[in-house]
């Protein structure tokens, strides 16, 4: 009787194990770059303040901010930008602001939705949002600065663009805001006896001050920063 001969049964093989050693040093591999790229950019940053306020230090005080600009960097100063920049805000906001919630509490809350005029000034709104903002300095160089107007380089020029500007972004906020108010806070004013703008002075308004508010401090850091 012939009997086959015996044969070694296979090891298993873990590959659960070896997929887990290698996903263990693909993420160590890349917490290393990563802390290294981070290592470097501090460092750079780091390198650069240093070098500025080394070579800096001595101009540095209150000559700096009460000196205009100057030819000569002895005694140039950041006063004109400082103030100039606080006085076309000022100026961007005060026109901005209250115009951009008053039409978006007109659309959201008095304005007919099926009026071909609301509607078309609706969609000029959303289209002017997308505007770059080198448009608005051309055109208003062309009509404000320039043109018809001829106001010049001047503090009104440049809030009354930078106003133009921002004004799109304070609508679409307002209305986001307006629009978040719940229907039911509305519904109850106006049964309780109040009228169409009690409701909206008393119970809208004041619930949307937060998105509003978060709307104008988006606008007016956009136009500081233009």
């Amino acid at each position: 009787m012939i009997t086959a001969p015996a044969t070694a049964e296979a090891e298993p093989i873990d590959l659960a194990s070896r997929a887990s050693t290698g996903k263990k040093l693909a993420d160590g591999t890349f917490r290393v770059l990563l802390y290294a790229a981070l290592g470097m950019a501090v460092a750079t940053l780091v390198t650069l303040l240093w070098r500025t306020w080394v070579e800096g230090q001595g101009a540095l005080g209150t000559k700096l901010l009460t000196s205009p600009p100057s030819e000569r960097p002895a005694r140039a100063g950041i006063e004109s930008g400082i103030f100039g920049t606080l006085y076309v805000t000022v100026l961007c906001a005060f026109l901005a602001v209250p115009v951009g919630i008053a039409t978006a509490v007109y659309l959201e809350e008095f304005a007919h939705k099926d009026r071909w005029y609301n509607r078309l000034l609706d969609m000029n709104i959303q289209n002017l949002a997308a505007v770059p903002s080198i448009v608005y300095g051309i055109l208003g160089l062309a009509f404000i600065a320039r043109g018809p107007l001829g106001w010049g380089p001047t503090i009104q020029t440049a809030g009354v663009i930078l106003a133009l500007l921002v004004l799109p972004t304070v609508i679409i906020a307002s209305r986001e805001a307006i629009r978040a108010v719940p229907g039911s806070l509305r519904s109850g004013s106006l049964a309780l006896g109040a009228t169409k703008w009690q409701t909206v002075r008393k119970q809208v308004l004041p619930s949307a001050v937060p998105g509003i508010a978060t709307g104008a401090i988006l606008a007016v850091s956009r136009a500081i920063g233009e």
